[in-house]
């Protein structure tokens, strides 16, 4: 993963013609941090997991980036999502650098009261290294609302209380009003302007969606809410498909009581893979990274990709389908939605005052709608595809913020100045 990253950064320090030494600059992290997390198991054996945290860029402000507890979680792939995190901020253009980090532990095998011990023994050990003007996690993959609220109150006993040292907190525990859809909203937000461009809208168009987690479902909830039809779904279960559109709300209530797609009675069964090559409009990978690889790309029938995932795409099945014309919205703009509510999160919480959902979810709007403006212009302009622009848009940004932070400069290439 930490590859296919790479490779889309050199895309666009090659279009910029940036130096070796520039390049290096901006791909090498800050800090990579690993620890050794030894708990107890409910059983009074002991646990040994791995943590990590890499701290990528802090040029533009605190560094920012979830935690994820995967069996595969490794220094590679926190430092691929660690990046990607530092030209999402700066894509979106919130003052935030990027970071990332989690456990390599399988939560489904594990109970609450282990996973309580795991995350704080974990907050012990990296304490020093986060905090609301360093490094702010955030949920990610198998880490949620519950997870950030044991982080900061384990953070809180060393320092005092320090709401900000998280985002993505149960609302009642100084979270933000409609965080928990923000990813799912900024897909929706990021979609409608593409369609925009195309002189359509989401009443004219049949979407399919590979993951139904927390983005997935919002996304799903939303763009049906909004009139698109959402024929298509998949999680770890398996697929389902409904060419007359699937009942979203109907879908979710199920979901809620059954915890997976597969058996919904509103649609029929299909592979779970198979919903990538769905006859659809636009295709939403809401999943895992490289859902979408050289082997399955030329089956995928969307002529639109939303990269609600982080790199749901390898670099080969990037280049297959827009070589053929698919447009493809990259993760770094479409999931931004996430962070940026964050930011207001964090902002709420420094301020320690609340905004109405009403002021954040326009906000959002706002950010999500103007940055695929700021990319797509680019793209257009330069006559490049929109991952490359979002790429040269964020790396101009960071490294323009870098600079002026240092006392003495060399001259800027002109390609970032512009």
């Amino acid at each position: 993963m930490l590859e296919t990253t790479n490779q889309f950064f050199e895309r666009a320090a090659d279009h910029l013609e940036l130096s070796a030494q520039l390049r290096t600059m901006l791909e090498t992290p800050n800090r990579v941090v690993r620890v050794e997390i030894i708990t107890e198991a409910d059983d009074g054996s002991l646990l040994h997991h791995l943590g990590f945290r890499v701290q990528h860029s802090g040029a533009r402000g605190p560094m920012k980036g979830g935690l994820r507890y995967h069996p595969t979680m490794d220094e590679d792939h926190a430092a691929s999502l660690a990046s990607l995190m530092t030209w999402k901020t700066a894509v979106v253009n919130i003052p935030y650098g990027g970071a990332k980090g989690g456990i390599n532990c399988d939560p489904g095998q594990l109970s609450e009261p282990e996973l309580y011990r795991i995350t704080t023994t974990f907050v012990e050990l990296i304490k020093e290294i986060i905090g609301p003007k360093r490094d702010i996690p955030a949920p990610d993959v198998n880490t949620n609302a519950q997870t950030m609220a044991w982080i900061m109150d384990a953070y809180s006993k060393f320092y005092g209380f320090s709401p900000g040292v998280v985002t993505g907190k149960p609302v009642d525990l100084f979270g933000s009003l409609g965080r928990e859809e923000a990813t799912g909203r900024g897909v929706m937000y990021v979609l409608e302007e593409l369609l925009a461009s195309q002189e359509r809208e989401l009443g004219d168009v049949t979407v399919a969606i590979q993951g139904f987690g927390n983005v997935g479902s919002n996304a799903a909830r939303l763009i049906a809410a909004a009139g698109g039809k959402i024929v298509a779904v998949s999680d770890i279960s398996g697929g389902i498909a409904n060419d007359k559109g699937i009942d979203i709300p109907a879908l979710l209530e199920w979901v809620r009581e059954n915890r997976v797609v597969t058996g919904f009675p509103g649609a029929d069964a299909v592979d779970g893979a198979d919903v990538l090559a769905y006859p659809c409009d636009v295709l939403i990978p809401a999943a895992l990274e490289e859902a979408i690889t050289q082997d399955n790309a030329d089956a995928v029938q969307a002529d639109i990709i939303v990269e609600a995932a982080n790199s749901p795409l390898t670099v080969e099945a990037h280049d297959r389908l827009t070589a053929r014309g698919v447009t493809v919205i990259p993760d770094i703009l479409a999931n931004a939605g996430g962070v940026t509510v964050s930011y207001f999160e964090w902002s709420q919480n420094i301020q320690q005052y609340r905004w109405e959902e009403e002021r954040v979810v326009g906000e959002l709007d706002k950010i999500m709608r103007r940055a695929y403006h700021d990319v797509a212009g680019l793209a257009q302009k330069d006559g490049i595809d929109l991952r490359t622009a979002a790429f040269v848009l964020a790396i101009r940004r960071v490294f323009r913020a870098a600079s002026l932070r240092r006392s003495s400069r060399q001259a800027l290439p002109a390609s970032l100045l512009s």
